[in-house]
């Protein structure tokens, strides 16, 4: 397999080797589906020299069955807390509109083919979530759509990502793979940022790193072994 190791985002934004880290800053659902609040945080990603700020578009219906099992660390379903607090397209738009005011990269997660079609002309680029990683038949859809995309790999084993990468590259060679431990928050004993220059090796391809710890240690970690992205 092989993968561009220079990806061009924007006119001004190109990820890769002998390129500054790119930066993202994760907002995910955090707002509460409150526009004051996406905002506020779209200004502090600024402020803290954030290069993006990373949004999600959920469509409930489209991604899970309503009596889905409840997490342990949940009060409530995860389908009605997304039902509730979920960004509608309109918001989006407007975030949109919001971040090229302010000069930040906005950016959103899909969760489901619909999502990913919804967001199309907002976004320059796709981030795929962990839990998406094996969902090959929407990640071809979104592939084709010729946009680089951003795969996290928490949820996958090596075998799956490999799986993943070889059926994605004959519709995209623009896509970037994160390091990542799906825990919140990690044990640091489990971040192993050595696997990112393995990872880098063995698929020949770009590697960032999604961090979930409460500080900075790891991400620093993390660009020392060549992540070229840190969300």
């Amino acid at each position: 397999m092989e993968f561009n190791k220079q990806i061009k985002i924007t006119d001004n934004i190109t990820i890769g080797e002998n390129q500054s880290c790119f930066i993202i800053a994760e907002a995910c659902d955090n707002h509460l589906g409150r526009m004051d609040y996406a905002k506020k945080m779209v200004d502090i990603a600024l402020l803290c020299g954030a290069d993006a700020i990373k949004f999600q578009h959920h469509l409930p219906d489209e991604e899970m069955l309503k009596d889905v099992p409840m997490s342990d660390n949940f009060k409530e379903p995860l389908y009605e807390i997304l039902k509730k607090y979920s960004l509608t397209l309109e918001n989006h738009r407007e975030l949109k509109r919001y971040c090229n005011e302010k000069g930040i990269l906005y950016m959103c997660t899909p969760f489901s083919l619909k999502a990913a079609t919804e967001i199309e002309d907002l976004v320059p680029l796709y981030k795929i979530g962990s839990g998406e990683c094996t969902d090959t038949p929407t990640l071809i859809e979104i592939a084709k759509k010729g946009k680089p995309m951003i795969i996290s790999t928490g949820m996958a084993n090596i075998d799956e990502i490999e799986f993943t990468l070889k059926t994605l590259e004959p519709y995209n060679k623009n896509i970037i793979i994160m390091n990542c431990t799906s825990e919140y928050p990690p044990n640091y004993n489990d971040i192993n940022v050595k696997l990112i220059p393995k990872l880098s090796e063995k698929f020949n391809i770009l590697v960032g790193h999604s961090d979930h710890t409460p500080d900075n240690y790891t991400c620093f970690a993390a660009v020392s072994h060549g992540a070229r992205v840190i969300e």
